[in-house]
């Protein structure tokens, strides 16, 4: 793209993960970032992606992107879901942990959904991206979200204990951004 992306968000952490994924690679896209509030539907991930993407583009008058992310419990079918923010913020990361006690399984995955709308009365488009893992006891810094209490499979550090690098490679984040990347360079 020729002129900057604005990302919607108003998470510094975000915004730092999402500049190192697109800043990489051949073709290195500009993200900068905008905050807006903008309050969120109940709903599916993906409704509640849709939804704020056509809010902010509306808000900046322009194109935008906007992402949520999902942590899915395989025991609760896929809850806490899109409303994991509320329950870490409540529970903290051993509650979430906690909260699987009882449960057969502590599967889980991550699951990132990043919408792209060209600008106000678009309809916004969707870029998904899921990582399979477990929910353990927190370890490593607890300085982003969840991070210190999801395993991903194959692996035996949690996101948070992982090499910033290595995380930016494998994550759910990652998966789906370079989607929202292959959309946005064959729109030139």
């Amino acid at each position: 793209m020729s002129k900057p992306l604005t990302f919607v968000t108003g998470n510094a952490n975000k915004l730092k993960e999402v500049q190192a994924i697109l800043s990489a690679g051949p073709q290195p896209l500009e993200i900068i970032s905008q905050s807006v509030d903008i309050p969120e539907l109940q709903g599916t991930t993906q409704e509640v992606a849709i939804d704020k993407c056509k809010r902010a583009a509306e808000a900046l008058g322009g194109p935008c992107i906007t992402e949520d992310t999902a942590l899915c419990f395989e025991a609760m079918n896929g809850l806490p879901g899109p409303y994991i923010k509320h329950f870490l913020a409540s529970l903290g990361p051993a509650g979430l942990n906690t909260m699987l006690e009882g449960f057969p399984t502590k599967a889980a995955w991550a699951l990132c959904t990043f919408a792209y709308c060209a600008g106000p009365g678009s309809e916004p488009i969707l870029f998904e991206g899921r990582t399979n893992g477990k929910v353990v006891s927190a370890r490593g810094p607890t300085t982003f979200g969840w991070d210190c209490c999801f395993e991903p499979d194959g692996y035996d550090l949690t996101y948070a204990e992982m090499p910033k690098d290595e995380k930016n490679k494998i994550s759910h984040r990652y998966r789906a951004l370079e989607k929202l990347r292959a959309f946005l360079q064959n729109q030139e």
